[in-house]
């Protein structure tokens, strides 16, 4: 098969673990018999430095034209004082828009390996196997009219959360269609007690369930979830919410299974995926080689499972990172005292080593 992916490698530490993630794909593309065609374009920071735009037009062709899109990071200090259509931040929500990606897909699982680099007891942490649900396109990230107003001293800043029927239907059926391959439980998330764009998500969300026999709906507001996230974690299936608590919650997710280093996550639904680690630019660690690529390379893997359905290779990847896990190598965010933590390299030339190893006969691998 022909992998035609656009790398959009951004910001900060963007560009390592994206490289990292690409040498994964080009080893399962050499395992498997499959064709990686890359094109490489800027966003965000990257792009403002080039051409003072952070979504160029032909970035925007590029992912268009492709088959998929790997994403690194997107953010930078250098313009927090941009003007909102000038900050690197922009440039992504511009490409959700594009994209056309409203459902964006987070897992948090548990790696045996990890158990000791979750802040929880490990009795609590054992068996997590999270997928947040989070609508992407709409919530207080998109709505309008947003301003900041006012001289000096007596300004307001507004901020709009708007969310319609149809784009609760139609991400309340993606989760529940998961759901329905996963262990049949779907907990919308909201804050129907004080706000009307919950109340109207829970209306509709539980009118979709009624399509859904076979998996169990319940409701919780936002910050009785995050609790329990913490006190139960393995009780989770699938979490359904809006754009903000989606976003909020997911990292919370990355810290309880041991590190937010480890979550990828897909922005799917439009015409092209969108992949991307979960953890953000980082920059005060960007171009030290200390990053952990495991979230770019596990959102590797959701790309050759959600846009190419290659799910054989997906789980090749995960499987792969799970033995080098195992084997103890560790970057600096999960190493313990006393042990030695790779460089992030090195931990993706792990991954990919891995990877080829299937390809080798079984009297190879026991004597490799």
């Amino acid at each position: 098969m022909l992998l035609k992916v656009t790398i959009l490698p951004g910001d900060g530490i963007g560009p390592e673990v994206t490289e990292q993630a690409v040498l994964v794909l080009q080893a399962v593309a050499d395992v498997f018999g499959h064709q990686l065609q890359l094109r490489h374009k800027p966003i965000g920071g990257a792009a403002l430095a080039a051409v003072n735009n952070p979504l160029p037009a032909d970035t925007i062709e590029a992912c268009l034209s492709s088959s998929a899109v790997l994403l690194g990071a997107v953010g930078s200090p250098a313009y927090d004082r941009n003007p909102n259509h000038l900050r690197p931040e922009s440039g992504l929500l511009r490409l959700r828009r594009e994209l056309g990606a409203f459902a964006n897909l987070r897992p948090a699982t548990y790696f045996p390996a990890l158990e000791g680099c979750s802040p929880l007891r490990p009795e609590l942490v054992r068996g997590t196997d999270i997928l947040i649900v989070r609508e992407l396109l709409g919530g207080a990230y998109f709505g309008e009219p947003r301003s900041i107003e006012g001289p000096a001293g007596l300004r307001v800043a507004t901020n709009t959360m708007r969310y319609g029927e149809g784009e609760i239907e139609r991400i309340a059926r993606v989760a529940f269609e998961l759901a329905a391959q996963r262990r049949g439980q779907v907990l919308s998330v909201d804050k129907a007690n004080v706000l009307e764009c919950s109340r109207l998500w829970r209306e509709v969300v539980t009118r979709i369930a009624r399509d859904y026999p076979g998996v169990k709906l319940a409701h919780q507001y936002v910050d009785s979830a995050a609790m329990l996230l913490v006190q139960r974690p393995a009780e989770f299936d699938v979490i359904l919410t809006e754009n903000m608590f989606g976003d909020i919650l997911s990292d919370q997710a990355g810290a309880v299974v041991g590190s937010l280093g480890m979550l990828g996550s897909a922005s799917i639904g439009g015409s092209v995926g969108l992949y991307e680690p979960v953890h953000g630019s980082a920059p005060d660690i960007a171009g030290q080689g200390i990053a952990n690529p495991l979230g770019a390379i596990l959102s590797a893997a959701m790309l050759l499972r959600y846009s190419f359905k290659l799910e054989t290779e997906a789980a090749c990847i995960e499987s792969a990172v799970d033995r080098v896990l195992a084997s103890g190598s560790r970057t600096r965010d999960l190493a313990k005292a006393g042990q030695n933590a790779v460089s992030t390299s090195a931990m993706g030339q792990k991954v990919a080593e891995a990877v080829r190893e299937r390809a080798k006969p079984a009297g190879q691998k026991a004597a490799s």
